[in-house]
């Protein structure tokens, strides 16, 4: 409840990111227009790029609420992530104690890149709740732990409900860690109890259902698109995201922080020590193991697709814990990111000088943030050298990361025109309606198409070419201001006209 107390800022005053998630919200206002649920268009063109189960959940949102609101749609990321942690407590109970259990839920939350997906509109996180819940329910078959028959059912549907959310990954990882598992532990005879009729029926009528009313809704075409453009071209050779094998070597290190080099150390060390034996930690170790391979295997990457792995990497750390003692090296690990928060004030002081158009977070409360911060690292470190308490140090530091995220929410009132659209959409409706202008029209911005959730009519994507023939006439223009300066010429052109400077975008009419 204090995570999400201090997460409740960023979910509720945080404007809509324009490269993905202003995209799923137009893609949900066409399908909702269209009265499509099983096949979708972006700007009227096909999207077979995910399975619609998320959709659905942003759809239900704009039906009930009538409406996209932030608060709403981050419940379907950050709830999920909740979950994962609340499964992964549960799953790690028995093999671990309570204070190593607590340490792993606050690294959990606080790692980067899970943070990241557990508060952005995006299925990722849903996805990987759906895969931990699968992969928890077999270990329970394996172990003879509950009601088998109700487990047998839940362990396919689940796996189902990942693929349905996501694609092809959230039954992949499934498959690959159980089948494995399962080989290197001799227990591959009984393959049958897991994968026998009961989860196949499960699948293929779960699919079959969904393939056919894509069929029925989009025809062949649309079909073919989803089952082999999206996912055997994106495997074999990817036309978006593309990047060689050893992506995900390079991407978890930050994708993991600030307790990659802990986590990393621990994990390897346990490995290479021989101290991995239990089941539940071989278990771990193979899901970590057959993810990695699989996904680097896979031509289309990106740091995010790596999230389902993250909750194993954490709590194998947290099940090896006990076995190791305070060390300098074991202190060092804690110590690089402790001294990063340390320095975070000072940092923030210089860094309008690295890039100007990073001035905007030279915001009062954004220094009393990384103030707590400087101070949550300060107390980390008395702990970890003074009292020599490696759970304490850890704990307080990931506590004064979301005292940091809660105090620095509270200025996104502020910052949003730098991060979104909506205030720029609503500023250009202001000057649209006191101009009597009809129209919008944009210059040097990022995918603005998706701006017709705001706007709810389409722009006009111009070049400079277009606007200095006057082509634009009789609309807002909506322009980035600082590429716009890099052309001499049309600047001098733009602002021979009515310009209004908002943030870094220039309103222009004619």
């Amino acid at each position: 409840m204090l995570l999400l107390l201090a997460m409740l800022p960023v979910l509720t005053l945080r404007d809509f990111t324009p490269d993905n998630e202003l995209r799923y919200l137009s893609i949900v206002d066409e399908a909702l227009k269209n009265g499509h649920f099983f096949t979708f268009t972006n700007q009227g063109l096909p999207y077979a790029d995910k399975p619609p189960f998320y959709l659905w959940l942003l759809m239900l949102g704009k039906w009930m609420l009538g409406g996209h609101y932030m608060w709403f749609l981050s419940l379907f990321s950050i709830l999920p992530a909740f979950g994962i942690v609340a499964v992964m407590d549960k799953w790690v109970k028995r093999e671990s104690n309570i204070d190593d259990r607590l340490t792993g839920g606050l690294m959990m939350m606080s790692c980067g890149l899970f943070l990241g997906a557990a508060v952005v509109i995006r299925m990722d996180m849903l996805m990987t709740y759906f895969i931990v819940l699968s992969l928890y329910t077999f270990y329970k078959m394996v172990k003879g732990v509950g009601n088998e028959c109700r487990n047998s059912w839940l362990f396919p549907l689940y796996m189902f409900m990942a693929l349905f959310t996501k694609g092809p990954v959230g039954i992949l990882v499934p498959l690959l860690s159980t089948l494995v598992f399962l080989l290197t532990t001799g227990r591959l005879k009984n393959v049958g109890r897991y994968w026998g009729w009961k989860t196949w029926l499960v699948l293929l009528l779960g699919c079959g259902i969904w393939f056919g009313g894509v069929y029925w809704e989009g025809g062949p075409e649309y079909l073919n698109n989803l089952l082999f453009h999206q996912t055997v071209d994106r495997a074999v050779n990817s036309f978006h995201h593309e990047a060689p094998f050893y992506y995900y070597l390079i991407s978890v290190w930050y994708s993991l922080a600030p307790w990659s080099l802990f986590l990393v150390a621990v994990i390897l060390t346990g490995f290479f020590c021989g101290y991995v034996r239990s089941d539940l930690e071989r278990f771990f170790l193979t899901i970590l193991f057959t993810t990695l391979v699989m996904l680097s295997c896979i031509s289309s990457k990106i740091a995010i697709y790596l999230v389902p792995a993250f909750p194993f990497f954490v709590y194998l750390a947290v099940l090896l814990m006990a076995r190791f003692r305070w060390n300098p090296w074991w202190a060092l690990t804690i110590t690089i990111p402790a001294v990063v928060f340390l320095v975070a004030p000072f940092a923030l002081i210089f860094i309008h000088h690295i890039d100007a158009n990073l001035g905007y977070l030279q915001h009062p409360l954004i220094y009393v943030a990384t103030g707590l911060l400087s101070l949550g690292a300060l107390v980390s470190l008395i702990f970890l050298y003074g009292q020599k308490q490696l759970n304490m140090a850890v704990n307080i530091l990931a506590l004064s990361l979301f005292c940091t995220i809660f105090v620095s929410g509270w200025a996104l009132p502020s910052l949003n025109k730098n991060l979104g659209f909506a205030p720029l959409c609503e500023k250009a409706q202001e000057i649209s309606k006191l101009k009597e202008l009809s129209g919008y029209s944009t210059l040097y911005i990022s995918r603005p198409e998706s701006m017709d959730v705001f706007l709810h009519e389409d722009v006009n994507i111009m070049t400079p070419e277009d606007v200095m023939a006057g082509k634009c006439a009789g609309t807002v223009l909506m322009v980035n201001a600082r590429k716009a300066e890099r052309n001499k010429e049309l600047a001098k052109f733009l602002e021979e006209k009515h310009v209004y400077k908002f943030g870094p975008y220039w309103l222009v009419t004619f």
